[in-house]
């Protein structure tokens, strides 16, 4: 009996539509006997770290991959013929297929978004090398020309793929979760990658782990679209058969298929794309001529010293210059040895750039207010002095992590302050990062009421009845 791997799957990343959360992903496929598992959330990427960590503390091979949207035109479209993209699942080969799906990931974001974050056959065409493609869904763009009777046209898109991709990195994805259109096309799909010669790959398009959880994914797509579990199963997913399936429940669907279930290990082994942890690509700062940073952060920390003993900003009534000093020196030394100047002096530049532009930032949070040579370069407003706070908190040689000063800009005029830091440092080298917003218990009981049709004077009197604080 052949194994099995799952290369289309979605986690918590595609939002509230995937309910396979990343830490149990792994679980299942070792639980299933599986030796490796993709992860291809919709036009995103956010769960691939962490996703790629969970696997590895299980011993399963990660495939890191994308189930991007194809523009029907252009990326740059934004008309009514460009409201329904298809889809096409991505997996990363190696360093130069993971380095062009984050590219066209990115760009399907800056360039390609209209409702969804949108690639175009020109963006794919510039980035395919390193890169297996798999046919899609129903939605992709052969099922859907299948389904409208088209078989020549699904044809010359199946070419146009393999011409972009190579023959031997387009694979002609078979699925079937008891939907009727999918039941329809697979004899289709088998003649056409016969016709176009193309190898076959069998996928289960997994939107949750076990047969179970079909009702608590149906709820998450009845609070992204607003509607209600009683007017029936939302579109697409009429069936409970979307969970993360064991090689045998794979086989049944589709031993008839040749290559169709064996192909999948096949790819598994190709994709061979490790991330390296070991690594920190730190940022320079660049320093006067003659200047090392180390140099530099200590000429400024003395200078920043002077201007706060000068100005009476020091607690000289409780602590003598040279214990100021002397933690200046431990503080600095540490930094240097650890290698964090350059990020000093980079954090230092934007915080006083805005000041000198009378925008508003904040007196210093979190551990990085613990810092003495963050307070005379007036990164913080703080004397850890006099307040007691500890350096080791926020860097520690014992205990080796990023730094992190934590800084606040006011809203209204954090964009000047991100024009300057692009401007000088240069746009690649400058990015703005996603927070995700969770449901608390509170919100998820209304949101979950709303979707089972419950009353919302017996939901909100639930939701009440929970403490705001848990635990």
């Amino acid at each position: 009996m052949s194994s099995f791997v799952h290369l289309h799957l979605h986690s918590e990343y595609s939002l509230l539509d995937g309910a396979c959360r990343i830490r149990d992903i792994a679980k299942r496929a070792k639980e299933c006997g599986h030796s490796a598992v993709a992860l291809t959330d919709h036009g995103v990427m956010y769960g691939a770290v962490a996703f790629y960590r969970a696997c590895v503390d299980e011993g399963i091979k990660p495939i890191i991959g994308c189930e991007v949207y194809v523009a029907p035109r252009s990326r740059f479209g934004k008309g009514t013929a460009d409201a329904h993209p298809n889809h096409l699942v991505l997996l990363c080969k190696n360093e130069t297929g993971y380095q062009n799906l984050i590219d066209l990931v990115s760009r399907g974001f800056t360039e390609g978004f209209y409702a969804k974050p949108r690639v175009d056959i020109e963006l794919l065409r510039e980035h395919a090398e390193g890169l297996i493609a798999l046919s899609g869904c129903l939605a992709g763009r052969i099922p859907q020309a299948l389904v409208a009777g088209d078989f020549e046209g699904a044809c010359k898109t199946a070419r146009e793929y393999a011409d972009i991709f190579g023959s031997d990195n387009f694979y002609i994805e078979l699925q079937d979760h008891g939907l009727p259109e999918q039941k329809q096309i697979l004899p289709m799909l088998a003649r056409l990658a016969k016709a176009c010669d193309l190898p076959m790959v069998a996928t289960n398009d997994c939107h949750y782990l076990r047969r179970m959880d079909a009702e608590t994914q149906a709820v998450l797509l009845c609070i992204q679209t607003n509607s209600r579990l009683d007017d029936g199963r939302p579109i697409g997913f009429e069936t409970d058969e979307f969970y993360y399936k064991e090689t045998s429940e794979m086989e049944m669907l589709f031993g008839a298929f040749e290559g169709a279930i064996e192909n999948t290990e096949k790819i598994a082994a190709r994709c061979n794309f490790s991330f390296d942890f070991t690594k920190s690509h730190l940022p320079k700062f660049p320093c006067p001529e003659g200047k090392s940073a180390p140099l530099y952060l200590r000429a400024l920390a003395e200078q920043g010293f002077c201007r706060r003993r000068d100005t009476g900003r020091l607690s000289l009534h409780r602590f003598s210059e040279e214990e100021y000093r002397a933690r200046m020196e431990y503080e600095l030394s540490v930094i240097e040895r650890m290698g964090y100047a350059d990020y000093f002096l980079i954090v230092q530049d934007y915080v006083n750039f805005a000041k000198s532009k009378q925008i508003p930032v904040g007196p210093g949070r979190g551990s990085g207010a613990g810092s003495v040579v963050a307070y005379f370069l007036a990164i913080t407003d703080v004397d850890p002095l006099a307040f007691d706070l500890l350096f080791e908190r926020f860097l520690n040689p014992e205990r080796v992590s990023m730094p992190d000063i934590d800084v606040d800009f006011c809203y209204n005029r954090r964009d000047e302050v991100i024009k300057y830091v692009t401007a000088r440092y240069g746009r690649d080298h400058v990015s703005q990062i996603i927070t995700f917003g969770t449901l608390a218990a509170r919100a998820a009981v209304r949101d979950v009421g709303r979707a089972l049709g419950i009353p919302y004077h017996e939901v909100d009197a639930v939701a009440k009845a929970i403490p705001r604080e848990l635990g």
